[in-house]
């Protein structure tokens, strides 16, 4: 199980073959890759700031739920902070289990919860100034289904 926050970028297919590497007894390995999308066409970065020991220990607490939740053979979790262009990778999220259902739940609620209870500030800096990022009500609501 592993946490990581970061200002580097990552590389997907390498992270994934870590996670599983060796492993003969892993049937599924699931991940997403969350991007730093521009849906108004005027975004020139964002940026992300945090306070390093309060997010590592706040990510790593998310992913000891998901490791109680289910039964996960691996877990990895990678978090970017800093500026970050337009289509830039922002943060991970890899599950390893026996079994499929297992993977795809934990990386479901995984993300669910990293969406609204990681403590990251963001901050859109755009053509007409910076501004920062308020949380979403979809994604409080998605917390529900947990």
């Amino acid at each position: 199980m592993t946490v990581r926050v970061q200002a580097t970028d990552f590389d997907l297919g390498a992270e994934l073959a870590a996670l599983s590497k060796g492993r003969v007894d892993i049937g599924a390995v699931v991940s997403f890759t969350g991007l730093v999308r521009d849906l108004t066409g005027d975004l020139q970065a964002l940026e992300l700031e945090h306070y390093p020991a309060m997010t590592q220990a706040a990510l790593e607490e998310i992913e000891a739920e998901a490791v109680k939740r289910w039964d996960l053979d691996a877990s990895l979790i990678i978090h970017r902070y800093g500026r970050l262009q337009p289509g830039a990778q922002i943060m991970m999220v890899a599950t390893a289990s026996k079994h499929r259902k297992a993977a795809f739940e934990s990386a479901d609620f995984l993300m669910d919860f990293l969406k609204s209870r990681a403590p990251f500030w963001k901050k859109e800096h755009g053509l007409a100034g910076a501004a920062w990022v308020d949380a979403k009500e979809a994604d409080e609501t998605a917390l529900k289904r947990w």
